[in-house]
């Protein structure tokens, strides 16, 4: 069997399975925003002084709990997060949309993004079975930042997941700020306004979501050197130290509206993103 069979039987079984990941990719696009519009609540709520809540995933789940037909909401929230993992495992399988989609590179990548969500699926599914597997993402960071200095060349492991996660978050502000994102857009439903809409919201919010991540890798960066857990943190401590910063509150402000775009792009994408 040579490469050419090999990758026109990748090609037919993409074919065959493609309503199913269509439909599994836009629940997972629209999951996602879920969670970013209420963690910029709950920020926002932090940053006026109004919330003791986690601003994080934690926090998003237990605000969905407490409402009317909260519990379906959270498996539907789960399952949605599940069909975002097993899209993203079909790209890493059969390539992903695009010319390059085929590339080892993409298909590594969307392997990653698919172990990630994968993850993410079972800890919301686990709170909404009612185990509580979707705690403080401060304590969740502090206990596995310790258990990583505990292994051999420990502080070196965490240094550089720190970089490699404030890397990541610098690339995705610019990645978002270049508008990278039209690329996996279908550009040509879309009206003259809903474009726009989907040009702020994916530049601001993704701005936003890269800056918070760059931030929560320089924190590991500095558990790392100073060789204390507890100086590595969450979603949420990460969000709160933005206060703390010369601009106050108000930089949380506007980080917690970035998250809410980047909420709302995420519907954007459930709507219009090539699968």
């Amino acid at each position: 069997m040579n490469a050419g069979t090999l990758t026109r039987g990748s090609r037919v079984g993409k074919q065959k399975a493609a309503p199913a990941i269509e439909g599994a990719a836009r629940a997972g696009f629209t999951a996602r925003g879920v969670i970013y519009v209420l963690v910029g609540l709950l920020a926002l709520q932090i940053a006026f002084g109004g919330s003791g809540k986690q601003a994080d995933q934690g926090g998003a789940l237990q605000e969905v709990s407490g409402k009317p037909f909260g519990a379906v909401v959270l498996w539907a929230l789960g399952v949605g997060l599940v069909g975002m993992a097993l899209w993203r495992l079909s790209e890493a399988v059969f390539g992903a949309a695009g010319p390059d989609g085929h590339k080892a590179k993409k298909r590594l990548a969307s392997a990653g993004r698919a172990v990630f969500y994968g993850f993410v699926a079972y800890s919301v599914l686990s709170f909404a079975a009612g185990s509580g597997g979707s705690g403080s993402s401060d304590g969740k960071s502090r206990d596995a930042t310790a258990k990583a200095m505990d292994l051999p060349a420990g502080q070196w492991l965490v240094g550089v997941a720190g970089v490699v996660i404030g890397c990541a978050g610098l690339w995705m502000a610019v990645q978002a700020i270049r508008r990278k994102f039209h690329k996996h857009l279908q550009l040509g439903a879309m009206s003259r306004k809903v474009r726009q809409a989907v040009d702020v919201t994916g530049v601001g919010g993704g701005a936003a979501r890269g800056l918070v991540f760059a931030v929560a890798g320089g924190f590991a960066v500095k558990a790392a050197v100073a060789y204390e857990p507890d100086k590595a943190k969450g979603m949420d401590d990460t969000l709160r130290s933005f206060t703390e910063t010369p601009a106050g509150p108000w930089l949380l402000v506007l980080i917690a509206v970035g998250l809410m775009l980047f909420g709302v792009f995420s519907f954007g994408m459930a709507r219009y993103r090539k699968v």
